[in-house]
């Protein structure tokens, strides 16, 4: 499973409770040393092109599962990561883009939205189902937040959303009441 750093901290650790084998992909120093805290071998996107690090990890063949959690343009670069026949599973699929390379190589494109089920009052029940296993799993250590070094009152928090949009937040940041 390839994974972007950042806000696919929560699928990175379920992949590895899962027995995955992870990559994820970061863009400096800080980002993969996470990455490899949290157990899966870290990609830097800005020195490594994508078809770099599919043939180094992949041997070409590319990932079977993508998961991505920057979207826009970088859409792209999942399909291009993905193996044939793969998925790709974006939280942020909202984009204009050419999906021949998808089509070309059979990709499966998941958009995950998790709130569907509590707007549109479908399979609920279901979604319940996956929130009691996540607890479980929280319950037995296999997930836990991971929370930014720096933290903020809330007379800061224009500086924790600062901080958030300038990327150089690393986890939760933590605004205190």
């Amino acid at each position: 499973m390839a994974v972007p750093a950042g806000s696919a901290i929560l699928p990175l650790q379920l992949a590895r409770h899962f027995k995955a084998q992870v990559f994820a992909t970061g863009g400096g120093d800080r980002q993969l040393a996470l990455i490899e805290k949290l157990g899966a071998t870290g990609i830097n996107y800005k020195t490594e092109p994508v078809a770099g690090y599919v043939d180094k990890y992949t041997n070409g063949a590319g990932f079977d599962l993508v998961f991505d959690s920057v979207g826009g343009l970088n859409l792209a670069n999942s399909f291009e990561a993905a193996a044939l026949n793969g998925q790709v599973a974006s939280t942020v699929a909202m984009v204009e883009l050419d999906l021949s390379l998808a089509h070309f190589k059979g990709l499966s494109l998941h958009v995950i939205f998790m709130l569907i089920p509590m707007i549109h009052n479908h399979k609920r029940e279901e979604h319940g189902a996956i929130l009691r296993k996540l607890a479980q799993i929280v319950d037995a250590g296999g997930l836990y937040p991971v929370l930014d070094e720096q933290k903020f009152s809330l007379d800061e928090v224009g500086k924790a959303h600062d901080r958030l949009a300038g990327g150089q937040g690393m986890g939760k940041v933590v605004v205190e009441i």
